[in-house]
């Protein structure tokens, strides 16, 4: 908290995204006047059109989407994503939140922040919606394609304060994604990862989970960057077919369109809570910051839901959760 008593804001990467800035901007006002979350933009201030009154933290540079992410950062020093991140080591701002460039997004965060102590290296914890419940915790989502079991316990000691921060659970049951439920089952790292996992004190470890659990799965899911980014993106695809396919054949003639009538009132709120703007993005864990990465065709919604989460995980203490969370590998 500054000296005045007013928090800190949640500094947005105002270029990040297909849809930047103007989405983003939209979002980043929404949220500051809608939510009452104080919100400073990065980015070059004669781009932004307009901003509502929010504060603008100037910077010249933008990393692209299809830029190399290491490259863009060490070469970008005065790019939105770098200066967001310094914004937050700074002690300027409470957390960051972009819709750009991930692997930027992650090198951004890692190089400038730190990575807290003991951690090997972070992860992507991306929600799953679960049906009439709060969403479950899977990560890494893609930050790390190989992977220890050292790194996997960290990742869900990690995603069980995450889970306890962002949705209030006391004791996050955690699973190990794997090709079986029996201990027995799946490559040499799942099953060094479980026998790890099984002894390791404070965690509420149930054993293994498969990809058809995803959309009932226990609070945390761990697995490792490759695994998670492919489920995820095989999950967000099945989805996106299925709601596709059930709206062509709700609108087929007549009778499908009478039915849809009455089908719409029950179908919208399940559409809503799996809708990607709606879930807030995902948080990189295992870094001395509050870091939120939302999908790259971001909408003002999408933005609104990314801050909103950046700002209650800050202001719940996340990083110190994390701390405390982990044991050094």
């Amino acid at each position: 908290m500054p000296a005045t008593g007013h928090p800190l804001p949640v500094a947005v990467d105002a270029m990040g995204g297909d849809r930047a800035p103007t989405e983003i901007v939209a979002g980043a006002r929404r949220a500051a006047e809608e939510l009452g979350i104080p919100v400073v933009l990065v980015g070059p201030p004669d781009q932004l059109g307009d901003t509502g009154g929010l504060e603008v933290l100037p910077a010249s540079e933008v990393i692209g989407m299809d830029e190399d992410p290491g490259q863009g950062v060490r070469r970008k020093k005065d790019s939105s994503l770098v200066r967001a991140a310094e914004a937050v080591r700074d002690g300027r701002a409470l957390a960051m939140v972009s819709a750009g460039n991930t692997g930027a997004t992650m090198a951004s965060a890692l190089l400038r922040m730190g990575r807290l102590k003991g951690i090997v290296r972070p992860a992507i914890a991306t929600p799953i919606p679960q049906i009439g419940s709060h969403p479950a915790i899977l990560l890494d989502a893609g930050a790390n394609t190989e992977c220890t079991p050292a790194m996997l316990v960290q990742f869900a000691q990690m995603g069980s304060a995450y889970s306890s921060a962002r949705y209030g659970v006391a004791e996050p049951t955690v699973a190990l994604l794997s090709i079986g439920e029996e201990k027995s089952k799946g490559t040499p790292l799942v099953k060094e990862t479980h026998a790890l996992l099984a002894a390791t004190a404070g965690l509420r470890f149930v054993g293994n989970a498969e990809g058809r659990d995803l959309l009932r799965a226990p609070d945390v899911v761990v697995t490792d960057g490759f695994t998670g980014n492919v489920a995820l993106k095989t999950l967000e695809g099945s989805l996106r077919f299925f709601m596709d396919t059930l709206l062509e054949v709700l609108t087929t003639n007549e009778d499908t369109k009478k039915a849809s009538e009455a089908l719409l009132p029950y179908l919208a709120p399940l559409a809503a809570e799996f809708d990607p703007d709606n879930t807030g993005g995902a948080a990189l864990l295992g870094v001395d910051g509050v870091c939120v990465i939302s999908h790259g065709s971001s909408s003002a919604q999408a933005m609104v839901s990314a801050v909103k989460v950046a700002y209650e995980v800050a202001t719940a203490g996340l990083v110190d959760r994390l701390a405390q969370a982990v044991t050094p590998a």
